[in-house]
């Protein structure tokens, strides 16, 4: 059994930048499962209303994204500080991190209709909001492939733009397809033990175990999670770390409080006696790219696929 600690209180600002990567459902048993699968999704979206607005605030990276990539950005008058993506996004005014929002400041931007993330917070703002006698809708999340496609439909549907959602969902699902089953065909022997590190804070790493994104896309990738001990992030004890044997340490690229260099990395005592220390295996990529499961995931699985196992 792996030795950890439980969390007992986590600042939501040690995990601003992970897009929302709170514990979510388990990926189903088969990650190449076809189109067929797709059906237990479609719930979401026929209940979907249609919320006609040219004044929209988008909560969550990966909404932000998928209207853009529907060409429907022009409705956007400001997004939450995840949405980074694409850099025209950056532009529109930040209305505050997805897990801390602030009801007076998304009003004060006088929106028409607002599309929030499933896990957008806290609790109380949201209420407001929705009292707020204006459209607040909730995308379902989930870190898998179907729950990709899901999202896109239900965006659409939202939107009003059914069509061009069936069109992006069908060119998203081939790509997605395509890169799985690419990552499937790796012998099992072969596949690497990946350690997500979110953070590191005096001393302590905190680690991804299962039902996250930074799970969810390692197994895309067709590696496997070094943690599994556990569910959610969590803050992990050295002997963990030692037991997990990672051959590869997979962080996010980022800059400002919680960013730790490669060096400080290896020199943790638990890190230091891995394979993937011994090897300086160490994948950095932007977490918004690594874990916003949108419409580019299958790109940041081939990235990573190719990080860990070169090509």
């Amino acid at each position: 059994m792996m030795i950890f600690k439980n969390l007992k209180h986590i600042r939501q600002r040690e995990i601003a930048l992970i897009i929302g990567v709170m514990a979510l459902p388990l990926l189903p048993a088969n990650p190449t499962a076809g189109l067929g699968s797709f059906v237990r999704h479609t719930h979401a979206a026929e209940a979907a209303p249609k919320i006609g607005t040219s004044r929209l605030v988008t909560i969550g990276g990966d909404v932000t994204e998928i209207v853009y990539a529907l060409g429907e950005e022009n409705r956007l008058i400001a997004r939450d500080s995840t949405s980074l993506y694409p850099k025209e996004a950056a532009k529109l005014p930040d209305v505050g991190y997805m897990r801390a929002l602030s009801p007076e400041g998304i009003l004060a931007v006088n929106p028409t209709a607002i599309i929030a993330v499933e896990g957008s917070g806290p609790p109380e703002a949201l209420a407001v909001l929705r009292n707020a006698s204006l459209p607040f809708e909730t995308v379902p999340q989930a870190y898998d492939r179907d729950g990709i496609l899901e999202k896109i439909v239900v965006v659409g549907t939202l939107l009003g733009v059914p069509d061009k959602a069936e069109a992006l969902k069908d060119r998203v699902a081939a790509d997605l397809d395509a890169a799985i089953n690419d990552s499937a065909k790796r012998p099992e022997a072969e596949r690497k033990r990946v350690l997500f590190v979110l953070s590191s804070q005096n001393g302590k790493i905190m680690a991804s175990g299962t039902n996250t994104a930074a799970d969810g896309i390692i197994k895309l990738t067709g590696a496997i999670n070094a943690i599994s001990g556990f569910s959610g992030y969590k803050p992990v004890t050295d002997e963990a770390i030692i037991e997990a044997k990672p051959d590869v340490i997979l962080i996010m690229d980022r800059e400002g409080p919680l960013s730790i260099s490669n060096e400080d990395l290896l020199k943790q005592p638990a890190i230091s006696l891995t394979p993937a220390a011994s090897q300086k295996a160490i994948v950095r990529m932007d977490g918004l790219h690594l874990l916003g499961f949108g419409p580019r995931t299958a790109s940041a699985i081939r990235e990573l696929n190719a990080a860990i196992y070169g090509g």
